[in-house]
């Protein structure tokens, strides 16, 4: 643990979180776009729990996953799981960019609800930043902007599921440790998973190359909020926030290098009012 806030290291690591998740994003296009989903998102968790029990179980024996609230924390694992899903499915038929740019609405729908739900105040940087966002997704979804409808459709699905996930981890973070709440998604995502993936049949052989890339989503996924999680230990969060929405950068970036496809002009705007609402609020937030 540190003894003093080092803020810029906080802030590097968060740059590299989100490098991560935005790497697991393009890996997980690529393998989607050639196998089901769930054999590909049952790896990347098998992998994430196999590396979280290998780490920390030695360190903390049982501490690694006993939870207070056993239902709550297995509903927002199955939460996540299914966000997972959804994600892979709208990424399978969905260029990078405009995906995790629908997905970043959640953290605008959890600043609307934390007022009703969790009883936090939300100001009116909040209230502007979160219209702005919407108009921006508005942008990406327009008529006539070429993106497949099912993957939309999955994309404001895995937006719901989001919410939740997010949302139960705030209320959960008053009574349960970061490394059980991991532990237990990651736990969660490998059964469920590891079952869908045991029902469905191949669609095509699966490559050595695909071996390593599914453990490479699955070292990504781990990397990332590893990183994520000891960047919050270095800086406060008020100050960490904006810098999350550098994932929109990064995914539109490798997209475009993955898959040489480039938002066309108004779908880049949309992004950038995203990324920059989502910044511009987490900043006046904290002020």
């Amino acid at each position: 643990m540190s003894t003093a806030p080092r803020p810029l290291k906080g802030i590097a690591l968060v740059v590299l979180a989100t490098l991560a998740f935005a790497a697991s994003d393009v890996v997980t296009k690529h393998l989607t776009m050639r196998h089901p989903v769930a054999p590909v998102v049952a790896a990347r968790y098998a992998v994430n729990l196999a590396l979280v029990t290998l780490v920390l179980w030695p360190r903390l024996g049982p501490g690694l996953w006993q939870v207070n609230r056993r239902w709550l924390v297995t509903l927002r694992g199955i939460c996540l799981a299914l966000a997972s899903l959804t994600m892979g499915l709208a990424l399978r038929v969905m260029p990078v960019g405009e995906t995790v740019a629908i997905v970043y609405l959640a953290p605008f729908v959890v600043l609307l609800l934390s007022a009703p739900v969790l009883g936090e105040r939300v100001g009116l940087a909040g209230w502007l930043g979160a219209l702005v966002g919407f108009a921006g997704v508005l942008l990406i979804l327009r008529p006539g902007g070429g993106l497949d409808p099912l993957g939309v459709t999955m994309a404001l699905v895995n937006v719901g599921f989001g919410t939740a996930y997010h949302l139960l981890t705030r209320l959960l973070a008053r009574t349960e440790s970061t490394v059980a709440m991991l532990w237990h998604t990651a736990l969660i995502g490998t059964l469920g998973f590891g079952i869908g993936a045991a029902f469905t049949p191949p669609v095509l052989t699966v490559t050595g190359l695909d071996v390593v890339l599914m453990l490479v989503l699955g070292g990504l996924a781990t990397v990332g909020h590893v990183l994520f999680t000891a960047a919050y230990r270095e800086a406060p969060a008020g100050l960490l926030a904006p810098v999350n929405y550098l994932h929109l950068v990064w995914a539109t970036g490798l997209g475009w290098f993955a898959f040489a496809h480039v938002p066309d002009g108004v779908a880049l705007i949309g992004i950038t009012l995203v990324c920059a609402s989502g910044a511009w609020a987490a900043l006046r937030r904290r002020t």
